[in-house]
């Protein structure tokens, strides 16, 4: 697996160590079967105690010999597994968090937790069977079939019948196998996928007392895993048996043929012993080979799902050679369709300008292709045709650092971390001090934050699930202005936040004294109208750009929302 050759190089020296280990073990244990057989022809059968003496104290010491290498080879293996495991955990992260949203929408968030969790365990646990016993076996059964024949050839015939029986059921499993394990742990991605969805949704799920369609939904699943485990586990469970029962027959005949060869001196007692021991170790060497098979095909279909991760396309690189731009933004003709998507664009030649400092409005129905205009400008995704221009420069030409750097995002949907209300703040500026984030929190109209018992250390769990929708809303919005970027993106942010504190928000972001160009993605025609120009979409395509009295007068869609949401309320 050549995926895993960067964890070998660096953890060469204790494999190998572990391999040598596992190799003299292998010998100790392959010694003792003709040691006995020396004990009983030359000690038993001659009556001579100085020779079950002299042999029984080797065969001992070469048995403890053989359980210090086992010890070695075990504490060996338990480091080196745990570290390669560390080692692609954390390349795993490592790649997911420079995921290209391509890459993102292309597996779900459920499956990347099952390959950073189950798959990579299954690589730890056969990293470790490899140092620990995987290698043993085919040692061990090579090794018995040598000594075997050289303690006597014709009887090692049936042993030559009984592998080449036990090798073909070995590969016809492993072909059965492969499938149904990589079948197994997509089942455990679904399983996964479902957990997570209720726990995000957990309290849309009560607020509808949908428990029973989650309850199914998750017995659907969790019995599709069922039954992929007991598919998966079939073949391998009814393959020992067999290996068991044809390595015993072979067993009996060794037994057999061995007294027809005893009966004509052609074979001692000790040989038909050592033989009958020899046999136990290749049926318990074949079972183990089993097992290492049964743990490749399953280890090859967890490395084929971690592979995919790896193979995913990376976010844009960054040179290092970042830059500071101004606020200009404009548009040139840009078209864009998501990848994953229908194909069909969500954004249609669309061209506009905006010069540093000034604000923008996009407003339009819904899926007109608004927040497409964020991901294009932090440059998410590539356009398809069609350039965006940041201070005058084409941004696929820019350092992706020095675009994102230059441009804050405040979500729709705010996106809160466990820790302090202060540690979320400061996303927007690690190096930020106290009176800059007072100074952010008092534009976003924060001032709860100190009213609450903890103040700005107050401690938010995962998601902020702890503070209202609206306080979510603002400790999002001054983690924006904390960056104090010389653009900021507003993205629908101010849909759970009442008129008055909207309104007090809008007054503080527009002040003579903020330069930056602000883009705000809204709903709302109130909103809008205070923006120094305003662009309507509708379909991904540009129906009108200007201020709002000139949308009034030029732009159909524009006064259809003024009418809708300002005159009709007008009128209640």
């Amino acid at each position: 697996m050549n995926l895993y050759s960067k964890y070998f190089k660096l953890y060469k020296v204790p494999f190998l160590t572990a391999v040598f280990c596992v190799a003299l073990e292998a010998i100790c244990d392959l010694l003792s079967p003709t040691l006995m057989s020396n004990i009983i022809n030359t000690g038993i059968n001659e009556g001579a105690l100085s020779n079950v003496y002299y042999w029984g104290g080797l065969m001992l010491t070469i048995t403890a010999i053989g359980a210090g290498f086992a010890v070695t080879r075990n504490i060996l293996a338990s480091k080196v597994s745990q570290r390669v495991g560390a080692d692609l955990r954390y390349d795993l992260f490592e790649k997911i968090i420079s995921f290209s949203e391509v890459s993102t929408d292309k597996i779900e968030s459920g499956s990347l937790i099952t390959r950073m969790t189950n798959d990579t365990s299954q690589v730890v646990q056969f990293v470790n069977g490899i140092m620990r016993i995987f290698l043993k076996a085919p040692i061990t059964c090579i090794g018995s079939i040598v000594f075997a024949s050289l303690l006597n050839f014709r009887l090692s015939l049936i042993i030559y019948s009984v592998v080449f029986l036990v090798v073909v059921i070995i590969i016809v499993s492993m072909k059965l196998s492969y499938l149904r394990f990589y079948q197994l742990q997509k089942a455990m991605d679904k399983v996964n996928s479902v957990v997570q969805e209720y726990l995000i949704g957990v309290r849309l799920v009560k607020a509808f007392g949908t428990y029973e369609k989650e309850t199914d939904k998750f017995e659907n699943s969790n019995i599709n895993l069922m039954e992929k485990g007991v598919s998966s586990q079939m073949i391998m469970t009814l393959v020992s048996p067999i290996i068991t029962f044809i390595v015993g027959i072979g067993t009996v005949i060794v037994i057999f043929i061995g007294s027809k060869l005893f009966s004509l001196e052609m074979a001692s007692p000790g040989d038909i012993t050592a033989f009958t021991i020899y046999m136990a170790q290749i049926l318990t060497s074949l079972i183990m080979i089993t097992n290492i098979f049964n743990a490749f095909v399953r280890t090859k279909a967890s490395t084929a799902r971690i592979k995919e991760i790896f193979d995913c396309k990376s976010d844009f690189t960054s040179s290092g050679e970042e830059k500071e731009l101004n606020g200009d933004i404009e548009f040139q003709k840009v078209t864009f369709a998501y990848p994953s998507g229908s194909g069909v664009p969500a954004i249609k030649d669309l061209s506009f300008s905006i010069k540093s400092g000034q604000s923008l409005a996009i407003i339009g129905p819904t899926g007109s292709g608004k927040s497409t205009i964020a991901w294009l400008l932090l440059r998410f995704y590539d356009v398809n045709s069609g350039k965006i221009l940041v201070n005058g420069h084409d941004i696929t030409e820019l350092d992706i650092d020095s675009v994102r750097s230059n441009i804050a995002i405040v979500p729709q949907k705010p996106m809160l971390f466990s820790g302090s209300i202060a540690e979320n703040i400061r996303w927007g500026n690690k190096d930020a001090t106290d009176e800059m984030i007072y100074e952010a929190v008092n534009k976003a109209e924060g001032s709860f934050i100190e009213k609450m018992e903890g103040g700005f250390e107050s401690l938010l769990g995962s998601g902020g699930v702890n503070v209202s929708g609206g306080q979510k809303q603002r400790i999002s919005i001054a983690r924006g202005i904390l960056k104090k970027s010389s653009i900021l993106l507003l993205d629908d942010v101010t849909s759970a936040l009442d008129a008055i504190t909207e309104a007090k928000v809008r007054k503080n972001l527009n002040s003579k004294e903020n330069k930056q160009t602000i883009i705000t993605i809204t709903q709302r025609c109130g909103t809008a109208m205070a923006a120094d120009r305003i662009l309507v979409m509708d379909n991904g395509v540009k129906v009108g750009y200007g201020t709002h009295d000139e949308l009034m007068d030029t732009c159909e869609v524009y006064r259809d929302i003024y009418k809708t949401q300002i005159e009709s309320s007008r009128e209640v």
